[in-house]
């Protein structure tokens, strides 16, 4: 049994390597399940998936079969399994990107999966290419695991979130990319060409992935720029007013430099009610969205529940 609290302390300052080192191990393993896998829309084909141990890629199709990549953060190994029983292992500790890389890419040539990926990675300002990183190298399995035990809490708010809305919603799911966990509503509306402006980030990728109007929300356990663990919301396109709107709870500001309302998760986990402190930030900021976007809620209105 896990004895890390439900809602754990997340310091970026005690675990900032270890965190940039997983950001380029979750970067590859993403990488490998995007180049195999068919395209969806907005990009939902790259993301990892939360699970009871860790993050997973679920299914990647190859040939005419499946494998699977499972991060474990409990027993800390990556775990490969394909279609007709085979399965390799890779350890998770301190170790260069460029070993973990060479380790992963032979686990599946063992398999007789070869893959071949972009090697640079994305969103992220002056990249090293996997096969040459011996600077990112270092994994502490406590604060892995800390940030794991955060992670399936959040999933878990942002899964029954998402069911609250019957229109078109993302799944809770995982970017490898920005290295944070998000859910995203849409109006239905077309909305304006993104800028772009993402290091590494082709873009005619964001642009698809903000093709229509939306109201997103995620957790981000923080990096350099910003090096504390938060809560966002943000819509594209933000109708006007959106950066003055009254969301809760009060701890909840928005930031200019973000462009989004943000939430400590300090503020989150030290509440009494973590759970439902989460909900109300969701809530609020996604009802400021709708409401200034004039959305046409009313149509996305569940008019039936299942019977429990």
């Amino acid at each position: 049994m896990n004895s890390v609290p439900a809602w754990p302390e997340l310091p970026y300052a005690n675990w900032s390597r270890t965190l940039a080192t997983l950001h380029m191990w979750t970067q590859i393993v993403g990488k490998i399940r995007m180049v195999q896998s068919p395209w969806l829309n907005h990009s939902w084909h790259v993301t990892l998936y939360v699970t009871p141990s860790g993050l997973t890629t679920g299914n990647i199709p190859h040939g005419d079969g499946y494998f699977a990549i499972a991060f474990d953060f409990i027993r800390h190994k990556l775990v490969i399994e394909e279609c007709n029983g085979g399965s390799e292992i890779v350890a998770l500790e301190s170790k260069d990107t460029a070993d973990f890389y060479e380790e992963v890419m032979t686990a599946l040539k063992n398999l007789r999966l070869p893959v071949v990926i972009n090697t640079t990675p994305n969103e992220v300002p002056d990249p090293i290419p996997f096969p040459e990183d011996r600077t990112h190298n270092t994994y502490d399995p406590e604060a892995v695991n800390r940030f794991w035990c955060a992670l399936y809490q959040v999933d878990r708010v942002f899964s029954h979130f998402r069911a609250g809305f019957s229109g078109k919603a993302s799944p809770s799911h995982f970017f490898w990319g920005s290295f944070d966990l998000a859910v995203t509503r849409f109006s239905g509306r077309e909305a304006p060409d993104h800028p772009g402006g993402l290091p590494n980030m082709p873009l005619w990728v964001a642009q698809e992935a903000y093709s229509h109007e939306v109201s997103s929300a995620g957790f981000w356990p923080g990096g350099e720029a910003y090096p504390e663990a938060i809560f966002y919301s943000y819509a594209y396109p933000a109708p006007d007013g959106f950066d003055k709107a009254k969301v809760l709870p009060e701890a909840a500001t928005w930031s200019t430099d973000l462009g989004e309302f943000v939430l400590p998760y300090e503020a989150v986990r030290s509440a009494d009610d973590p759970e439902a402190t989460l909900r109300q930030f969701l809530q609020t900021t996604f009802d400021a969205a709708a409401q200034l976007g004039n959305w046409d809620l009313e149509q996305y209105r569940r008019r039936h529940f299942p019977a429990s």
